[in-house]
């Protein structure tokens, strides 16, 4: 660089272009060119999946397995009304150890004796071995709850 002149004093001061075929770009997607992409493709997920909780089954003893197939058995004597009922079961994990414990609610349509499952009228299949707590209005005033 010789006599004070610098490299890009001959462009420095001229106007900047304006394209006449495209149209000027926004901010925003301007910028999003120079946003970070995800370079690990589902890594986000993997670490969320990883951090969510499931809970362990709770294992009934003898007696409260006793109390759950009275309550089917009473239910099962009224089958033919459709019986509304409210069972809360452990419902496995589908990608990992554990689960969780959920309520459904509807009419039971039949009982299952091979597959040892309840089925309700909307197809939902229950099974017996994983049922804590039934609940219906044929067992009132004996309502049976398990803890």
């Amino acid at each position: 660089m010789d006599g004070g002149c610098h490299k890009y004093d001959d462009i420095i001061n001229l106007p900047h272009h304006v394209s006449e075929r495209h149209p000027k770009m926004s901010m925003s997607t301007r910028a999003a060119q120079f946003a970070p992409f995800a370079a690990l493709t589902g890594y986000e997920d993997a670490v969320t999946e990883t951090a969510r909780l499931t809970d362990s089954a709770i294992s009934l003893d003898e007696t409260q397995k006793a109390v759950i197939d009275a309550c089917i058995q009473l239910i099962s004597e009224h089958m033919a009304e459709r019986p509304e009922v409210e069972i809360t079961f452990f419902q496995p994990d589908a990608h990992k150890d554990g689960g969780s414990y959920v309520s459904a609610k509807g009419n039971l349509k039949r009982i299952d004796t091979v597959e040892r499952c309840l089925v309700l009228t909307d197809g939902r299949m229950i099974k017996v071995d994983k049922i804590i707590q039934i609940e219906s209005p044929l067992l009132h005033p004996i309502h049976i709850h398990l803890e």
